[in-house]
């Protein structure tokens, strides 16, 4: 005869209080997931060369109440007809463009804010006491913001870019208000938004932490090969078994340290010439974070120019650009 255990109130108590507790628990995690898919879906990826300028021009069609544009070089005819449409149907179209190194003027920008300020465009260079700015970025409405490697110089097909579309509103808020600060050359520390931007000055220390905390895999395409910190660290990283490969364009200026690192461990491809110049700013750490950024490896770039990245982990995006480093990986020859 089976034994039938009776429950008294005591015990029924805890076990209604338990379930309780496991309900709460079970709907805390759902809660959290669903908050985490939420604030994935608030970005969004946009690859060049195959994407060329039509993200960034739909947005600026789709524009009602205001664009804000920082730019290192802006060439593209295509952007600034764009920029100065919206201007002429009453939006409020600002930008800021690099004027040249500390004090120095240079000439690059100069057709284009000639141009766009005879079409009802807001525009001035950058303040004098950043290096350079080269940050760029494209927000519109107040809603959302392009974060991204690549200039407006039509150079789209020919190169390969990043850029994080990012509709976080704490994001946005930072990028619009750093922007303010910057247009009116207020000195500013600018906010991480919601803990994923990474600004210059003043990045270094953190991409140096990023590389050390690698534990597994280490993936990076970059411009310059420049910053003895970060390939210290990459050579610290291969030493210590971890798989580091780098993508770039060849360059003389870089061939020491790209030599160097061979010797660790790095498996270093170029290209020479085929295929697309690398002109994106990535890190891929162990499948798990991805730094899309405006950052090259060099002193200047992280510590005196005004420059912008975001750090992912949402693991559709990171999955993403780790595929999308495969491929370049491949496409290259052996440093």
């Amino acid at each position: 005869m089976r034994r039938r255990w009776a429950i008294g109130p005591a015990a029924a108590a805890v076990v209604c209080t338990l379930a309780v507790a496991c309900a709460v628990a079970a709907g805390a995690r759902t809660t959290t997931a669903a908050r985490a898919a939420a604030r994935a879906s608030q970005l969004r990826l946009v690859s060049e060369p195959a994407a060329g300028s039509a993200p960034f021009t739909s947005m600026i069609a789709g524009a009602r109440r205001s664009i804000e544009l920082t730019m290192y070089e802006l060439t593209d005819p295509v952007v600034e007809r764009a920029l100065a449409a919206a201007a002429g149907r009453g939006v409020n179209v600002r930008v800021l463009l690099n004027g040249g190194y500390y004090s120095e003027r240079e000439t690059t920008n100069r057709p284009a804010r000639t141009y766009l300020t005879a079409r009802g465009v807001h525009v001035r260079y950058s303040p004098s006491y950043f290096a350079l700015t080269h940050q760029k970025t494209l927000t519109v409405d107040g809603h959302e913001s392009a974060i991204m490697t690549l200039n407006f110089d039509g150079e789209y097909s020919t190169t390969r870019d990043f850029a994080i579309l990012d509709s976080r509103p704490a994001d946005v808020r930072a990028i619009v208000a750093t922007f303010d600060a910057d247009y009116a050359g207020h000195r500013t520390t600018p906010s991480p938004g919601s803990g994923d931007l990474l600004w210059s000055p003043g990045a270094a220390a953190t991409v140096v932490s990023e590389i050390d905390s690698a534990r597994h895999a280490i993936d990076l395409e970059n411009e310059e090969m420049a910053y003895t910190p970060a390939t210290d660290a990459l050579c610290s990283a291969a030493r210590r078994g971890v798989s580091v490969r780098i993508v770039m364009t060849y360059s003389s200026d870089w061939s020491a340290a790209l030599s160097r690192l061979a010797r660790c461990g790095a498996q270093v491809r170029l290209y020479h010439g085929q295929g697309y110049y690398i002109h994106a700013k990535l890190l891929v750490l162990d499948s798990r974070l991805a730094l899309v950024s405006s950052q090259n490896l060099s002193t200047t770039s992280l510590d005196y120019n005004r420059e912008l990245g975001i750090v992912l982990r949402s693991g559709s995006l990171v999955a993403q650009l780790a595929a999308a480093f495969d491929g370049d990986f491949s496409g290259a020859s052996p440093g």
